[in-house]
């Protein structure tokens, strides 16, 4: 059972388009839909998020530019995906351009509503890309922790006085051992808290899981199988404990209910009373807006 992923296409919005619908009014002016241009090649100004990819073309829908890669292939339909790299679409090879661009205005409610979505979870990215270096800072169950290279004790602690995080490395350490360190002692960390997590709220729920797991997925914070296998993204140590209960109370209660009917958010407020703030807070923060370490 998948957890809280961030729209219902996630992580890429996709689409199909029947060439019946494709092909119908194809014979407009001549073989382009009205308001549409030929596709140009991308000018060098600079472009609206998502920047085009450097093999795109673009083409005028009334008066906003949409710009989109094109990929040929055997499939019998046209396929439009939308992700942070903008509109790719997959035709028949026999498609001719100009039906295919028809496609795209007759879709455009779709295209630009998804590319809406994916600007404003740009907009939303919760953290700042790390600068991994002397002083850094990330947050650490919902509080910011400071990176200091050199270790008084010459091994790796974490002070929870100062929220110093000593990596006991050298001043030269370059930015990739520095991140392979941090991400290393996170892993370490999740493992045993979100483990120690799960063992309470599965007491409370009179459950056993058969196994557990960390994942670095990029669309889902958990997932638990029918034979008990849960997995819990190692990402959530950036966050507050009550949002880490929320998913441990969330997995485990698929254990009883795998499904999202009322019974099973019934079965997670049986252990998880405040579960409704903690959802929410974690449906704002999708893991695809989070920095990939």
């Amino acid at each position: 059972m998948k957890l809280l992923r961030p729209s219902p296409d996630a992580p890429g919005s996709q689409m199909e388009l029947p060439l019946s619908d494709a092909l119908a009014g194809a014979d407009m002016a001549p073989g382009m839909a009205p308001g549409v241009t030929p596709a140009q090649p991308v000018p060098p100004a600079s472009q609206p998020w998502p920047q085009p990819q450097p093999n795109a073309r673009r083409m005028l829908v009334g008066e906003r530019s949409v710009h989109y890669t094109l990929k040929r292939s055997s499939r019998r339909t046209i396929g439009f995906t939308v992700d942070d790299r903008g509109l790719s679409i997959t035709a028949p090879r026999w498609v001719t351009l100009a039906d295919i661009e028809s496609a795209i205005f007759e879709k455009q409610r779709w295209i630009f509503n998804k590319l809406g979505e994916w600007q404003h979870r740009e907009a939303r990215r919760v953290l700042p890309t790390v600068q991994w270096r002397e002083g850094a800072s990330l947050p650490f169950l919902g509080k910011p922790i400071t990176l200091k290279l050199e270790s008084p004790t010459g091994v790796l602690v974490f002070d929870a006085d100062t929220r110093f995080l000593h990596l006991a490395l050298p001043v030269h350490a370059d930015e990739q051992q520095i991140k392979d360190r941090v991400q290393g002692w996170l892993q370490h960390q999740a493992k045993r808290l979100l483990a120690q997590r799960l063992d309470i709220y599965a007491e409370k729920l009179g459950v056993r899981h058969s196994a557990f797991s960390l994942t670095s997925a990029a669309t889902r914070w958990g997932s638990c199988t029918a034979d008990g296998k849960i997995r819990m993204n190692w990402r959530l140590m950036h966050f507050p404990l009550s949002m880490i209960d929320y998913v441990a109370a969330h997995e485990l209660a698929h254990l009883k209910e795998m499904n999202h009917s009322s019974r099973f958010w019934d079965t997670v407020a049986s252990i998880f009373p405040e579960f409704r703030d903690a959802r929410a807070q974690l449906r704002a923060h999708p893991p695809e807006l989070l920095p990939t370490f």
